[in-house]
C-alpha cells in the first residue's frame, strides 16, 4: 500500500542521510494537517504523517549532540497536478471551504516555508511542527 511509503519511507532515508548530514544540520519531514484535522476517511494517510512528529520529538534529542535540528512541515490543500489527477470539482471546492482564504495554497508558498526550516534563519526552531495551511486547523 503507498500510503505506508510516507512513514517507512521518511524513516529509511532519514537513517541513510544521517551519516551524510553535517552537525549543525537540519532536518525536516513533510507531514499533513490531514494528521491534526481529524478529517474522516483519511485516518490511514493521517497517521502515516502523524508518525513524524514523534520522530521528530524523539530525534531531536538523540541528534542533539550533533546540533541537528528536526522539525516537521506539515502543509495543507495545495494546488498541484497530483491534487488534479486525485479531485474532482466538487471535492476541491469542499476543501477549499474549509481555508479562510478560500482557496488552495500554491506550491511556492509551502516552497518558502521549506527553504526557512532548511536555512540557518531557523536556527532556533527545533522538534515544531509548522503547519502551513492558510489556517485551516484553527477554525
Amino acid at each position: 500500500m503507498r500510503i505506508w511509503l510516507n512513514a517507512r519511507g521518511t524513516l529509511f532515508t532519514a537513517q541513510k542521510a544521517l551519516p551524510l548530514l553535517n552537525d549543525g544540520g537540519s532536518i525536516f519531514m513533510t507531514g499533513s494537517n490531514a494528521s491534526l484535522r481529524g478529517f474522516p476517511g483519511w485516518s490511514v494517510y493521517a497517521g502515516s504523517k502523524a508518525v513524524q512528529q514523534a520522530w521528530a520529538r524523539v530525534w531531536l534529542n538523540e541528534l542533539r549532540d550533533r546540533r541537528i535540528r528536526v522539525n516537521v512541515l506539515a502543509p495543507g490543500q495545495v494546488a498541484t497536478a497530483k491534487q488534479e489527477e486525485l479531485f474532482d470539482e466538487e471535492r476541491k471546492r469542499q476543501f477549499e471551504s474549509l481555508i479562510p482564504r478560500g482557496k488552495m495554497g500554491r506550491p511556492e508558498e509551502i516552497a518558502t516555508v521549506a527553504l526557512f526550516l532548511a536555512s540557518d534563519d531557523s536556527s532556533y526552531v527545533n522538534g515544531l511542527e509548522l503547519t502551513t495551511d492558510g489556517g485551516t486547523t484553527v477554525i
